[in-house]
């Protein structure tokens, strides 16, 4: 299995374009959001594109650009995102596996839209919570296949590397079952907890996932 920035750039702009084309269609939120998960995808992939510059990169950075402009008709920017995902997956996909790829973009792009959303959340606290909790669930899904999918098989590495490897995957899932019972709390609180446990998620996932990657490449990162 190989690993590369642009593999894991690329991961992420397919989870948070295939979440945000999902969003988009609950039509739970307005154009505003549309637009800013576009920039991130457009952030993203364009990183992926800067360190491995094709033409599939090259497309589906283009159709995240395409579904800003078309943020004001949901169902033209959700298939837009939607393609723009399946096309960073099979980048992803290119150098390593599909299933890998797969469960890097639900953990990544999962976490991703549960912060984001969440914002929205703050502003309107009488949203329905029904989509922040399924993306806490893809989010939560995603980062433990993730992590077995890698561990399982076994990873040829140094105790103290495995130790901090399966530390950030059960903290990143630990995060996300915190979340998933803030927003059970019915005030405002509970979102704003969540919204920031979402945060930490982030940062702890995307540890996991940049961290099980380069084990399994044959790095060793700890020594």
């Amino acid at each position: 299995m190989t690993f590369s920035p642009e593999t894991v750039m690329g991961m992420w702009a397919a989870g948070v374009a295939g979440t945000g084309a999902l969003v988009v269609y609950w039509k739970v939120v307005g154009g505003g959001y549309t637009v800013l998960v576009a920039a991130t995808v457009v952030l993203l992939g364009g990183g992926a594109w800067f360190f491995d510059p094709t033409p599939l990169t090259a497309v589906a950075v283009l159709l995240g650009i395409g579904a800003a402009l078309m943020s004001r008709s949901p169902g033209q920017a959700g298939a837009a995102l939607a393609v723009s995902s399946l096309l960073f997956l099979a980048h992803a996909s290119a150098d390593s596996r599909l299933l890998p790829a797969l469960t890097g973009s639900l953990a990544l792009g999962g976490i991703t839209a549960e912060m984001v959303l969440g914002h929205w959340y703050l502003i309107d606290p009488r949203m329905p919570r029904r989509p922040l909790r399924a993306l806490g669930v893809i989010g939560g899904t995603g980062v433990a296949l993730d992590a077995a999918l890698h561990l399982i098989p076994g990873i040829s590495a140094s105790s103290t590397a495995i130790i901090v490897s399966v530390g950030l995957f059960l903290t990143t899932l630990v995060l996300m079952m915190a979340v998933w019972f803030c927003l059970g709390y019915p005030s405002y609180p509970g979102v704003m907890a969540a919204t920031g446990l979402s945060y930490l998620a982030v940062l702890t996932g995307l540890g996991s996932v940049i961290l099980i990657r380069a084990l399994a490449s044959g790095a060793a990162p700890f020594g």
